[in-house]
């Protein structure tokens, strides 16, 4: 088994976990292979098991597994990396929410001996997929964000889902998010938590002029199509974090679930649901000490 090492070595939070994980592949000898900043973050000079390489994406092609190290930022990050390589990743959170990455430190071992007795379940989540105006794609996990950037004003969009035209919203932005991605800007914003696998996207407005203008639930078989009448230029187009100029105007988006997915290594006895009264506290009383 040949693990791959993805985390942010600029961050302080991930040197623990990360001395953790080396120090059992060194103990199991399981072989690792990062960038050898990793290593030397660790404190841990390359040697028979630990292999550095000049990038992330080399990590990942000469493993079996992926461990990102980090919170779900990491998570996105790897993802885009491994959609076409059918790999599964094993998320460690080393930050404060993480509702990917939800191996906590003192999990780790645990997690660990489980992959190497194949004694887990993986969690498949699919993708959405984006078409952009000159035949571009672009993939997302979590959401596709229609921002506005560099004005104070409201922005107009319109959107269209299989050919019928739904609204015209002006607002501050417009979010397209999948199930995974409905518990991040999606749920702060106001809209609805989808369990993963649900085959749907959530159209949720930011800020909408109208206060009568909702989320919607679409299904994800069919494509949503997002238009930028005017003023293009102070519109912000991502892709989980990922920023895309809009050139054109009109700028035409096409969207709907991808054939690509990523596997989420799980422990057995974790589920959804756990995870979610564990990360948003749900059933906690504020009035009792812990």
């Amino acid at each position: 088994m040949k693990f791959a090492l993805i985390a942010h070595p600029g961050k302080y939070t991930v040197t623990r976990p990360l001395k953790m994980v080396l120090g059992w592949c060194r103990e199991n000898s399981v072989s690792c292979f990062g960038h050898a900043s990793l290593f030397d973050l660790a404190d841990m000079p390359p040697e028979k098991i630990f292999h550095p390489v000049n990038d992330d994406r080399e990590a990942i092609g000469k493993s079996d597994i992926a461990i990102a190290i980090g919170g779900d930022g990491t998570m996105l990050y790897t993802a885009q990396i491994i959609r076409e390589l059918d790999k599964p990743i094993l998320g460690i959170n080393s930050g404060r929410l993480g509702f990917m990455a939800n191996i906590h430190q003192k999990q780790i071992l645990e997690a660990l001996n489980a992959v190497l007795l194949n004694d887990f379940r993986i969690d498949e989540r699919y993708m959405l997929e984006a078409g952009v105006d000159g035949g571009r794609r672009h993939y997302a996990l979590n959401e596709f964000l229609f921002a506005k950037k560099d004005t104070t004003s409201l922005i107009t969009l319109t959107a269209s889902y299989d050919g019928h035209f739904i609204n015209r919203y002006w607002a501050d932005g417009l979010i397209v998010a999948s199930p995974t991605g409905s518990t991040a800007y999606n749920l702060s914003s106001g809209g609805p938590i989808v369990m993963p696998g649900t085959p749907v996207m959530v159209l949720t407005p930011i800020n909408p002029h109208t206060l009568t203008t909702r989320p919607l639930v679409l299904s994800s078989g069919k494509p949503l199509t997002i238009r930028i009448l005017e003023n293009a230029d102070h519109v912000l187009f991502s892709s989980d974090g990922r920023i895309t100029d809009v050139e054109n105007q009109p700028f035409e988006v096409q969207i709907r679930r991808s054939d690509h997915t990523v596997k989420l290594i799980q422990l057995k006895e974790q589920n959804y649901f756990d995870t979610l009264r564990s990360k948003l506290m749900w059933g906690m009383d504020s009035r009792k000490k812990p």
